[in-house]
């Protein structure tokens, strides 16, 4: 098993070429919207466990690197009104490098006979329309396959038995919806397990999440990697 880290809203950089498109706009490239508060602080404490991993800080209000070329988000409304060879000239500056790095090196393993677990790390705004969320840590993945919903619901009883966060699958946004996981399924829809990791930004403070949240989800994935690898062990003893 190789796992996979990755973090699309890690930042809220804008390229000093773009710069004017966001003149005066701070306050919202420093809200949820410009980025995943504290995403990228989980991110690099999970990197120990990855084989591979990469990030993005650049603002998703430049571009939204977790949505499709067709989506009609993939360009905020600062960026929306660009000519075409301007945006494209982004996607090709920021989009396809970051997402075609991380889809080739997915591709190596999966040729390799590895199944790779991909592990994209996000975090969501506590209050959405007026309504507290009640979900703390949610793991999103695409109900129909299913050895993505054993994986999610075997991480959700392991955070469960190390934790008292309130775990929920497929909250507070559906794994099945437009995003890179779902892309890469269509890549790879043998050996691949895309789960998208969000946590609630209620934690986030300092620009940091909490020490204990961090290293539980660390331990916990951890975990799992070290099962695999006694698992294979025994199997190839066996055989052997």
């Amino acid at each position: 098993m190789k796992i996979v880290l990755t973090c699309e809203h890690g930042g809220n950089i804008i390229p000093k070429e773009y710069e004017s498109l966001f003149s005066n706009q701070e306050a919202i490239l420093n809200s949820h919207r410009g980025y995943d508060l504290g995403a990228l602080d989980v991110f690099k404490t999970l990197e120990p466990i990855a084989d591979f991993s990469k990030h993005s800080i650049t603002s998703r209000l430049l571009i939204e690197l977790n949505r499709s070329l067709h989506h009609k988000c993939l360009f905020s409304e600062f960026t929306q009104n660009l000519s075409k060879p301007e945006k494209n000239k982004i996607i090709n500056q920021f989009y396809k490098p970051y997402r075609d790095g991380i889809e080739a090196e997915i591709s190596k393993y999966i040729k390799q006979g590895e199944t790779v677990v991909h592990i994209s790390v996000h975090s969501f705004t506590p209050v959405w329309k007026g309504l507290q969320r009640s979900v703390e840590i949610g793991l999103l993945y695409d109900s129909r396959i299913q050895k993505e919903k054993q994986f999610s619901k075997a991480l959700k009883l392991e955070l469960i038995n190390q934790s008292n966060y309130k775990i929920r699958l497929n909250q507070p946004y559906l794994g099945k919806s437009d995003g890179f996981t779902t892309y890469l399924r269509k890549q790879f829809p043998i050996n691949y397990i895309g789960v998208e990791i969000e946590i609630n930004q209620k934690f986030y403070q300092n620009n940091k999440m909490p020490h204990i949240l961090k290293q539980t989800i660390l331990e916990c994935l951890g975990s799992f990697k070290q099962k695999h690898r006694e698992y294979n062990s025994e199997i190839t003893n066996k055989i052997f």
